[in-house]
Order: structure tokens, then sequence, then C-alpha cells
């Protein structure tokens, strides 16, 4: 079965005002999906600097519980109060369209200079139409999409243990899936965290002699990973995901834009029209 939905004519791209509206509709902004119990605990574990939530990012500073609370309070919107433990988090939603508009920017110049654009997910059954159409549309602006190591193995440590998944391809956009059991092929694009599939696609490339990225566009791993090695990097995060934001912060990350990562993927297509408008450049 196809991750992707069945391609139709694009709609106008939404207005700001109709945009923010969106955001507020689908859950993608204001009260979000993720919990607080689960941001706290994302903090406490970056703190510590557990390799689950660095997502391949090796901080230059010393960040304490209380200092990743703050951070995700000027960059996401979620409450500063570290005493409010429970309940559904918050994305302020002005906030993601100031971070939307700065990466379309960013997309946008990387297509005017002709720099070879990567796109990667770890969260392919809700964020891979949105990657995909923007694949698309550099693909169609004469943009050069890359997709190095296809077919590669990577090991990835998961809650079941160490499993081997194979790097794939979805009309442009990289993800992982994992090896199912003997003769059954690979299971749907999985679920991923991990940086090792972008730094594995990244070797790929520099050993064939081929192009590399000048902009890198994912999430997850693929921001932090591509990030932490030196390359632009812009995509989406949710407020239990501090790595990107401190990424950012700390210059290793452009654009890490805050919202829910987590809602039905079809709501994610305004966002897409909205990016794709501002980039100049048609779905």
């Amino acid at each position: 079965m196809s991750l992707l939905p069945t391609p139709r004519t694009p709609a106008p791209s939404p207005s700001r005002a109709a945009l923010r509206a969106h955001l507020l509709a689908s859950g993608i902004a204001g009260p979000v999906a993720t919990t607080r119990e689960a941001s706290l605990r994302s903090y406490r574990l970056f703190a510590a600097r557990d390799p689950r939530v660095l997502l391949g990012l090796d901080p230059a500073g010393v960040w304490r519980e209380r200092d990743v609370l703050a951070l995700m309070a000027r960059r996401c919107g979620v409450s500063a109060d570290p005493r409010r433990r429970e309940g559904a988090d918050t994305v302020d939603p002005d906030r993601t369209l100031l971070a939307l508009d700065r990466f379309a920017v960013r997309l946008g110049r990387a297509v005017a200079d002709r720099r070879p654009v990567l796109f990667g997910t770890g969260h392919p059954h809700r964020l891979l139409g949105f990657y995909a159409a923007l694949s698309r549309a550099v693909s169609a602006a004469g943009g050069h999409v890359l997709t190095p190591a296809q077919g590669r193995s990577v090991d990835i440590t998961t809650r079941f243990g160490l499993r081997t998944h194979r790097i794939d391809y979805v009309q442009g956009v990289a993800l992982v899936r994992a090896q199912a059991a003997p003769g059954a092929g690979c299971e749907p694009g999985a679920h991923c965290h991990s940086p090792l599939p972008v730094r594995v696609v990244l070797g790929a490339a520099a050993e064939g002699g081929g192009p590399l990225p000048g902009l890198v566009v994912g999430d997850h791993g693929w921001a932090c990973g591509a990030g932490q090695l030196g390359f632009e990097t812009i995509g989406p995060a949710d407020t239990d995901d501090p790595a990107p934001f401190v990424g950012e912060a700390e210059g290793r990350v452009a654009v890490a834009v805050p919202l829910d990562d987590g809602v039905r993927s079809a709501c994610y297509e305004p966002l897409t029209r909205y990016v794709l408008n501002r980039a100049c450049l048609s779905p």
C-alpha cells in the first residue's frame, strides 16, 4: 500500500490568516496532542545527553533541564512554568508561521542557487506527503533532488532490539524500512529517530564522488544528524523533540519549525502550499 495519497489538483495557497486558523483547527499548533509529561521527560533526557533524544546532535553547551524548557518556551510557545507538569502541551501558531517563512526562504534560495537538496523523514506515515510535494516542486523547478544509498542496509537500535533497515526513496524522499521476517521483504516505512540513516546516505554520496546536498530538509535524525555534520538543515519538530531547537540555537540547524508532527497527513497540505508559494515554487 502506498504511503502517499492519490495526487489531485492542488488548491491555492492559503493566506497567512487562513493558515493560522488551520493550524489551530487541525491541532498542528495551539493545544497539541503531545502531552506535557512527554515533553518534560524529553527535556530531562536531553539534559542527561540520552542518545535517544539527542537525535545525532552533540550539543556544544551545557543544557540543564530548566535551560531546555526555557528554550522550548521561546522557540515553540510551551509553558515556561516548570510547575506545570500535566495536560496538553502548546505550540504558538505565530511562531510556527514565522518559522515556515524562514523555511520557505531557505528552500527557495537553495533552488535558485542550484544547490542539490536531500529530503528525509523519520515520520513517513505523517510527513511523507509534505516532503514529497516539496521534492516534486524542487524537481519541477529544475532543482537537483538527491537519492544516494538507495537499498543500503543500516542497523538501528529500536525498542525491540537491533534491527536491520533498508534505505528507500519515495518520490525523492528518503526513509527506512525495517527488515521483516526472512522471505517477507521489508515492512512499510518505519518511524525512526536515529541519525544513522542520514550518515549512511551522506557517506554514500561522498564515496560515490557525486554531489553533496546544499540543503537537507527533514526531521528527527535526518535534521540533527546532517546539521551536526555541517550541512544546512531545515525541518519540523514537535514539543517533545528539543534537539532540533537546541541545534538551531547553537547554529547547527538553520530552521526548526514548531508543530505537532503526528496529526493526519492530509492536514499538512496547506502548509506545503504556503511554503511553496513563499518559496516561489509551483506545486
